[in-house]
């Protein structure tokens, strides 16, 4: 089988997801034709030997409606040969994306795809598309239906765990982050400029260097009234041997929205020649998985251990991870299931610091592995999320 190679990776920075950010103004098809330009211009890339545009988006509607890959590569003045998809794996797209192109390029039906993801919730708010799920009630009451904070909550009360704890676990997030950034560790940014050069945004925005467990501390629940409303009881429902649903999970624990894309470059071994181009990494596995729909974000161990057995590897061959910061709790989950202690996971911070672009973040996360992998001359590096609707996903990639 013909193996897929990542040879470039690039995001823009992540913006405030509200209408003080400073990405509001940006369109999300401006977000991404920016990085297309990039992507040509730093390798004298031709388009026409581009086989496909797979991009993730979480909210597909509005600005962000209507096939933003294949209209953002006309937009950018590519070869109209190259053809563009769309797809909706909610928080998990920008991955399931990567993994779609590599699928394509391993099968042989495909030579070279650019694969990513797009989200701007300042323009286009997280669940804006609707959809059954959430708002019809028969459909809603069916499936047991909550809010991701609520589910969020109902893990750290499974687990027992304290405020303390995902506190303490969200300032690491934030210093890891920081220190990151100081030191240049973010490699794969490219500056959001306007139309006449001029920069928008050229550092992550949302991180806030400052953050103290004394700030963090003081921050009030975020879902306590949510859950007043009628989902602790859908919880409590669910799962009978808990008297309440300890609502531990503030603004400063979990990832904030960010409007922010991010691409990768996928192709054979062939089609790097062609271009001239050396693959940076290896796409190893990938897999995905359902989840228990009620404790939603917690499918991330499951898609990593299904990861691990397609590439015969056990979780000890694993280098550095980056595990979707979609909440403190979700990873505290992940470290004890995957018996992982935390200096091999998120070490340059995750989205409680920097931000949750959802359709982006997956792509964002695989950049960010590779810079990382490359930086510490290390081998295998893993990608996992579980995402909302109760479902998870996981990559690996070898460097090169």
């Amino acid at each position: 089988m013909t193996e897929a190679y990542l040879y470039e990776a690039i995001r823009t920075p992540r913006g405030q997801g509200s209408e003080d950010g400073s990405l509001y103004s940006v369109k999300p098809i401006s977000l991404l034709t920016g990085l297309m330009r990039e992507l040509q211009q730093r390798h004298q890339l031709d388009t026409g030997l581009i086989d496909d545009v797979v991009l993730g988006c979480a909210t597909p509607v509005g600005d962000q409606g209507a096939d933003l890959a294949r209209i953002a590569a006309l937009a950018t003045g590519w070869d109209w040969k190259v053809a563009g998809v769309q797809l909706n794996r909610f928080c998990a797209s920008g991955l399931e994306a990567v993994n779609l192109a590599a699928q394509k390029v391993r099968s042989g039906w495909d030579d070279l795809v650019l694969a990513g993801g797009v989200e701007s919730p300042s323009r286009v708010p997280i669940g804006a598309d609707g959809g059954a799920w959430s708002l019809d009630p028969d459909t809603s009451l069916r499936t047991d239906y909550l809010p991701p904070g609520i589910s969020a909550d109902l893990i750290a009360t499974l687990d027992g765990l304290r405020r303390e704890q995902l506190d303490a676990y969200a300032l690491r997030s934030q210093q890891k982050a920081a220190a990151a950034r100081a030191a240049g560790r973010f490699r794969s940014l490219v500056a959001v400029c306007d139309q006449n050069g001029v920069s928008v945004l050229d550092q992550d925005e949302c991180l806030k260097p400052a953050t103290s467990m004394d700030a963090l501390e003081n921050l009030l629940p975020a879902f306590e009234a949510l859950g007043r409303n009628g989902y602790d009881s859908i919880a409590l429902r669910k799962y009978p041997q808990l008297e309440r649903i300890r609502h531990l999970h503030t603004a400063g624990n979990i990832a904030g929205d960010a409007d922010g894309a991010a691409l990768v470059l996928v192709g054979s071994k062939a089609a790097g020649a062609r271009l001239g181009l050396d693959p940076r990494a290896r796409i190893v596995s990938g897999a995905v998985c359902g989840s228990e729909p009620v404790t939603m974000l917690g499918g991330a161990a499951t898609a990593t251990r299904k990861a691990l057995q397609k590439a015969g590897l056990s979780i000890n061959d694993i280098d550095l991870f980056e595990v979707h910061e979609g909440c403190a709790a979700a990873v505290l989950r992940f470290m004890r299931e995957m018996a992982l202690a935390e200096e091999t996971i998120n070490v340059n911070g995750g989205a409680i610091a920097l931000g949750h672009p959802a359709g982006a973040t997956g792509c964002i996360l695989v950049g960010t592995l590779i810079d990382e992998l490359e930086a510490r001359r290390l081998r295998l590096g893993l990608v996992a999320i579980g995402t909302i609707g109760g479902m998870g996903i996981a990559t690996i990639i070898e460097r090169v």
